[in-house]
């Protein structure tokens, strides 16, 4: 189980990352994908969402941790938000046009990659 605990705490790294940058720097943070924050509910909202709900998450992983019987809802977890958000990335490419949106292209790798890692690990893990 070390190479599933390893890709957890990369994942809570990450995760705990971006966070932390959203909820205390949420109009920079925010603009690195080309979001404007144009009034104080929309800082708001990016702090509770993108900070919030990723810093929940990376505590999530942080229990699975400890606790080796989440480890596999754990890998569940990520493999159905990380592929539910590269599809929806997909269609908004789609949609919106988006062969020069490099920050979605690096954001849908990550995504594809972790996501293939989990499902990895999960397949790894049952038939272990």
């Amino acid at each position: 189980m070390l190479p599933v605990r390893l890709f957890l705490l990369v994942q809570i790294l990450s995760l705990a990352g971006f966070g932390l940058a959203y909820f205390i720097y949420p109009q920079e943070t925010a603009n690195l994908s080309g979001m404007l924050l144009m009034a104080p509910a929309a800082v708001t909202d990016v702090r509770a969402y993108y900070g919030g709900l990723q810093l929940g998450l990376a505590m999530w992983l942080g229990l699975a941790l400890l606790r080796g019987e989440l480890l596999r809802p754990a890998l569940m977890l990520l493999v159905l938000l990380y592929s539910a958000l590269l599809l929806a990335r997909l269609g908004g490419l789609w949609l919106d046009g988006g062969a020069q949106q490099t920050f979605n292209l690096y954001a849908m790798l990550f995504e594809g990659v972790s996501a293939g890692l989990a499902f990895w690990l999960l397949r790894r893990s049952t038939s272990a």
